[in-house]
C-alpha cells in the first residue's frame, strides 16, 4: 500500500513491531530488505524511511551496510538503536563499543534548554553494546540515556533513537513514531482492518492463476482457520481443499469440536486419522528441535497422501504468523534463529507445491481482527493459540501415548478453571506442559513416584513479549488439588513466573 513509511530491517527481532505500532496509528509500513534500492522505495511512493535496529555492530566488517546518505536526501529517516549508529557513522560519526552496555529499563535525560519532542516519555528499553562517541556533524544530541550515552539525536529530516520505541516497556514511545510519521514525514492514515483483508485477497488472486486450485493446511487454531476461511472467500470452496490432520497430539476432544467448526463455516475440509503415524515416528525422540523437524515432515507426508491423482491442487496455504517467522529465520534482515517453527522455512521439493502464507506479516491481534470482518465468530477466533506441533511440545523429553493421555486430562481441567473464573479472556494463552521430572509424593497414605505437571499463563499483545498472569493463590491452590486428585500419574504443581524474554511462551 503506498503512501506509507517503509521499514528497513538489519535484523531486528522487534522489526515488525515497528510496522505494527504504525498501522495502530492506520498509517500504512511495509517492511523491506536493508539493501533495497532508493529507487524502489521512491517508485513505491513512501513518505519516510526507517532503519531498524539489528544484533549486528556497525565495526564489524560483515555488519550489513548500505548507503544511508542516498536515504536522507530523499525521505525522513528515522534510525533506531543499530540504526542510528550507521547513520552517525556513515556521516562522519564516531560509533565504538560501550564502556558501559545498556540491556533493558533505563532513563531518558532531555538536554537542557531543549524543548521535549514529546512529554510523554518515561523508562525505556534498551538493548546495545556499540554507542555513538562522537555525533556526526549535523546531528545533536538532544537527550542522554542513563549511562549519558546519546539517546536522541536530531539533524534536518532525520531522527535517532538508541531505544526502541516500538515495544510496550518504553513508555511514551509510540508518541515518538507518531511524530515521525506525522510530523516528519506527512503520512496519510489509510491503514484499517478492511483494507489489510481486501489487500490479503487481491494479493492471493494475484498469486494464484486460474485453473490452479490449493491445498489449505488446518491445525485447529485461529491462524489456520483464518486462513481457510480468507482463501475460501478468495477462490470459493471447490478451489480450495482443507485438511485437518489429528496427530494424536491435540487438546481432549479437540478433533471432533474443531471439525464441527469448519463445517460451520462453510469450508470443504477434510479429516485425516494420522495418529499412529505421527506416535510412531516420534516414538523414542527427545530433543524438541527433532521433533518438530519430523512433525513438519510427518504433516507433507499427510498432505502428499490428501492429493487426489490428477488434482488441480498446485498451492499449500499455512497460518505462519510473523512471529512464527522471527523465532525460525530471518526474513529480510540478519535476525537470530531462536527455535525452528514445523511450518517455517519452505518446502520440500518433491512435494511440487508452492507455499501461500497470507498471513505471514501480521501479529495474532490482526489477524483476529481480520477474521471478525470476516464473519468468523468470537470463540472461534479468540481460543488461546495452541502451537502446530501440539502436545509434542508440552510433552517435554520422549512422548508416549500414556503420557499424552495425562497431559490431556490435566489441561482440560486447567483450561474449565479458568473459564469457570471468568480470567480464560484475560489471558493471552494457558497450558500445562509435562515435565520429565518425576518425584515422591503422598496420596492416600501410599507413596507415589509420579510427573511433574507445570502450568503456564501469560499476558500479551503480540507474541513478541509476555509476562506471566498474576493469579490469586486460591486459584493455583484450587487447580492442584483437582489436577492431583483427578489425573493419574501427576503429583505435584509449579506454576511458571518467567516472562519473555527471556523465557519463551512455549517450553519447547
Amino acid at each position: 500500500m503506498r503512501s506509507g513509511i517503509a521499514i528497513l530491517d538489519f535484523g531486528s527481532q522487534y522489526t515488525q513491531l515497528i510496522a505494527r505500532r504504525l498501522r495502530e496509528f492506520e498509517v500504512p509500513a511495509e517492511i523491506l530488505s536493508y539493501d533495497t534500492p532508493v529507487s524502489e522505495i521512491k517508485e513505491r511512493g513512501f513518505k519516510g524511511v526507517v532503519l531498524s535496529g539489528g544484533p549486528s555492530s556497525v565495526t564489524d566488517d560483515k555488519a550489513p551496510k548500505r548507503d544511508v546518505v542516498e536515504l536522507i536526501d530523499q525521505f525522513p529517516v528515522m534510525g533506531i538503536c543499530y540504526g542510528m549508529q550507521l547513520i552517525n557513522q556513515q556521516l562522519g560519526g564516531i560509533v565504538e563499543p560501550g564502556e558501559k552496555r545498556e540491556y533493558g529499563l533505563n532513563t531518558l535525560k532531555w538536554a537542557e534548554g531543549f524543548t521535549p519532542l514529546v512529554n510523554t516519555l518515561g523508562q525505556l528499553w534498551m538493548s546495545h553494546g556499540d554507542s555513538v562517541k562522537v555525533p556526526a556533524p549535523g546531528l545533536k544530541v538532544v537527550a542522554t540515556s542513563g549511562s549519558d550515552h546519546p539517546a536522541i539525536m536530531l539533524g534536518e529530516n532525520i531522527l535517532t533513537l538508541q531505544f526502541h520505541p516500538e515495544v510496550s516497556h518504553t513508555e511514551g514511545g509510540d508518541a515518538l513514531l507518531k511524530y515521525f510519521a506525522f510530523d516528519m514525514c506527512q503520512a496519510e492514515k489509510l491503514w484499517s482492518v478492511e483494507n489489510i483483508a481486501e489487500d490479503l485477497l487481491n494479493k492471493a488472486r494475484a498469486m494464484v492463476p486460474d485453473g490452479e486450485d490449493i491445498l489449505c493446511a488446518l491445525s485447529g487454531g485461529v491462524d489456520s482457520t483464518v486462513v481457510g476461511t480468507l482463501l475460501t472467500k478468495a477462490f470459493g470452496p471447490e478451489r480450495v481443499r482443507c485438511v485437518f490432520v489429528d496427530t494424536g497430539l491435540l487438546r481432549l476432544n479437540e478433533y471432533e469440536e474443531v471439525l464441527g467448526i469448519y463445517n460451520e463455516l462453510g469450508l470443504n475440509v477434510l479429516g485425516v486419522d494420522a495418529k499412529a503415524d505421527f506416535m510412531g515416528a516420534l516414538k523414542g525422540v527427545s530433543d524438541p528441535e527433532k521433533k518438530r523437524k519430523i512433525i513438519g515432515h510427518m504433516f507433507i507426508d499427510v498432505f502428499k497422501k490428501s492429493i487426489p491423482k490428477d488434482s488441480k491442487i498446485k498451492w499449500l496455504a499455512q497460518g505462519t504468523l510473523y512471529p512464527d517467522v522471527i523465532e525460525s529465520v530471518s526474513p529480510r534482515g540478519t535476525s537470530v534463529t531462536i527455535k525452528s517453527h514445523h511450518n517455517v522455512g519452505g518446502l520440500p521439493k518433491d512435494l511440487g507445491l508452492n507455499l501461500i502464507e497470507p498471513l505471514r506479516e501480521l501479529f495474532k491481534d490482526e489477524v483476529r481482527e481480520i477474521g471478525a470482518a470476516m464473519g468468523i465468530p468470537r470463540k472461534t477466533l479468540w481460543r488461546h493459540p495452541f502451537p502446530g506441533p501440539g502436545l509434542a511440545i508440552r510433552v517435554l523429553g520422549e512422548i508416549t501415548e500414556d503420557k499424552v493421555e495425562i497431559l490431556q486430562k490435566a489441561d482440560a481441567i486447567y483450561i474449565e478453571e479458568l473459564r469457570k473464573q471468568g480470567l480464560y479472556d484475560q489471558i493471552w494463552q494457558a497450558f500445562c506442559a509435562l515435565l520429565p521430572v518425576q518425584s515422591v509424593g503422598v496420596q492416600g497414605d501410599f507413596r507415589t513416584y509420579d510427573w511433574t505437571l507445570v502450568i503456564r499463563a501469560v499476558t500479551s499483545k503480540d507474541g513478541m513479549t509476555a509476562d506471566w498472569f498474576d493469579f490469586d493463590g486460591a486459584f493455583l491452590r484450587h487447580v492442584s488439588n483437582r489436577i492431583t486428585n483427578e489425573v493419574k500419574g501427576i503429583n505435584r504443581v509449579v506454576y511458571d513466573v518467567t516472562s519473555k524474554p527471556p523465557g519463551t511462551i512455549e517450553w519447547e
